[in-house]
């Protein structure tokens, strides 16, 4: 199973990107999604993540900014961040579950600019 993110780049404080992450080698849809970050120089932390039932759960700093979304049919998980700010700075993992079994993307950069 692999997960490919894209979407990241480099982009002005008030500004908005999209990133999207793709499954492939797996006939099943994840229990579990959820979008992480690490800035420079800190722990990587959860950001937000999306259940099969369609729960979705975000960190107070991206609440009401960010929205995770899922399409199961393409099977690709979504982030869309709008209101960006120079602290959400940082390099972006997708994170997929099977039950036990755990799969990380390589990462995208996010860079804002204030």
């Amino acid at each position: 199973v692999q997960l490919v993110e894209s979407g990241g780049g480099l982009v002005q404080a008030g500004g908005s990107l999209r990133l999207s992450c793709v499954t492939s080698g797996s006939s099943l849809s994840p229990n579990y999604i959820g979008w992480y970050r690490q800035g420079p120089g800190k722990q990587r932390e959860w950001v937000a993540s999306v259940t099969s039932g369609g729960n979705t759960d975000y960190a107070d700093s991206v609440k009401g900014r960010f929205t995770i979304s899922r399409d199961n049919a393409e099977k690709t998980a979504y982030l869309q961040m709008n209101s960006l700010k120079p602290e959400d700075t940082a390099v972006y993992y997708c994170n997929a579950r099977w039950g036990l079994a755990s799969v990380w993307g390589q990462g995208t950069q996010v860079t804002v600019s204030s």
